[in-house]
């Protein structure tokens, strides 16, 4: 058996090689699937996370023009409301102006027309009195003139009056003496 001893551990020994050598052939396979699996999982999700970092720098660009042109259009529109507001402060100053204004118009011509009112009253009186005054002139001018011509002639008047009642010529005595006093207003008067 000693010859044999050595050929069986010879064929032990090579029997056990080649089961060794295929195990570690299926073992390193097998972790060389794993590790380009995890491998290729890495470098797909690296790639999917620089497409989508892309995607959102892409948009993060788009959103910066997007707020820079939102922001030029928000300032315009505030200087805008800003002139508006300038022209809307002067507009409603003139309109104040132009209220004031129209009072003080609306107090004058009041003011004026009352003014006219009282001188237009007293040219009437004044024109009243006046032609009353000419009435009472001409009367006094006219009874002078019958006078001097003797058309009228007082002292025949007041034979006539003495004949009536003495009531009667106390009113006659009042109109003679009202008729002068007229004369008297009248020449006094010029």
């Amino acid at each position: 058996m000693p010859t044999d001893l050595p050929f069986n551990l010879i064929l032990y020994s090579a029997g056990a090689f080649v089961v060794g050598w295929i195990l570690s052939a299926i073992s390193s396979r097998m972790t060389n699937k794993r590790p380009d699996n995890q491998g290729n999982s890495n470098d797909h999700r690296i790639r999917s996370l620089e497409a989508d970092q892309r995607v959102a720098q892409s948009a993060s660009e788009k959103a910066k023009e997007t707020q820079k042109l939102l922001s030029d259009e928000i300032k315009e529109a505030s200087e805008e409301l800003d002139k508006r507001n300038l022209v809307i402060t002067h507009q409603q100053e003139q309109i104040d102006k132009l209220k004031r204004d129209l009072k003080t118009s609306v107090r004058k011509t009041r003011e004026l027309r009352g003014e006219l009112t009282d001188r237009a009253s007293q040219n009437i009186k004044s024109e009243a009195k006046l032609r009353e005054v000419e009435t009472e002139l001409e009367v006094a001018h006219v009874s002078a003139d019958m006078i001097a011509t003797g058309v009228l002639d007082y002292s025949l008047a007041e034979e006539f009056v003495e004949d009536e009642s003495d009531a009667d010529e106390d009113d006659e005595g009042e109109g003679k003496g009202s008729d002068d006093s007229i004369l008297g207003k009248t020449i006094k008067d010029f």
